[in-house]
């Protein structure tokens, strides 16, 4: 049973948007800058386990957290391009609304990190930290957006198996026929 929310939504996207979406070369773009930013994360990670293990890699550690911000702040103005394409918003669109408030706790992370990168108000170990706690903000924002996503595509699915049948004939449901 369809909730009604006062517009044409069928899950995660109406059928314009729906559209949209399909016809945006930013959704291509973020289809490749999502594994892109999960991977410089994961690298980053390792280095910066390393530093904090050893004391050695500092540097080589500092360049990924700047490479993994770099491709964050990357991902959220080509997100935010996307976002309005599709749904006439540059954030905060109903579908997304939590995923990206969640992003920008993410961003500021991210941005406190730089701020003690580059005015020296945290000790190195200390900026590290704080990396580590912008990339558990930024896994749990990721499994946000698969959630929403896979759950996209499932309602999708289940609407073209709906979809389908219908027009084949008349459709059985708990024993009616429809």
């Amino acid at each position: 049973m369809r909730r009604e929310t006062g517009d044409d939504r069928h899950g995660l996207y109406t059928p314009e948007e729906r559209t949209r979406r399909d016809a945006s070369p930013w959704t291509l773009v973020q289809g490749v800058l999502a594994p892109v930013q999960f991977l410089v994360c994961l690298v980053s990670i390792a280095l910066i386990a390393r530093y904090l293990a050893t004391g050695e890699g500092y540097a080589l550690a500092t360049a990924s957290i700047v490479v993994k911000t770099l491709t964050l702040y990357t991902i959220m103005v080509t997100g935010a391009i996307w976002e309005k394409e599709v749904f006439g918003v540059y954030l905060f669109a109903k579908p997304f609304f939590w995923e990206d408030v969640v992003s920008f706790g993410v961003i500021a992370l991210h941005s406190f990190y730089l701020v003690a990168l580059f005015t020296g108000i945290l000790s190195s170990a200390g900026e590290m930290v704080v990396a580590l706690a912008a990339y558990a903000a930024y896994v749990v924002n990721a499994v946000q957006f698969v959630l929403k996503l896979r759950a996209g595509r499932l309602q999708e699915q289940a609407m073209r198996g709906r979809a389908a049948p219908a027009a084949a004939g008349p459709v059985v449901v708990e024993g009616a026929a429809s």
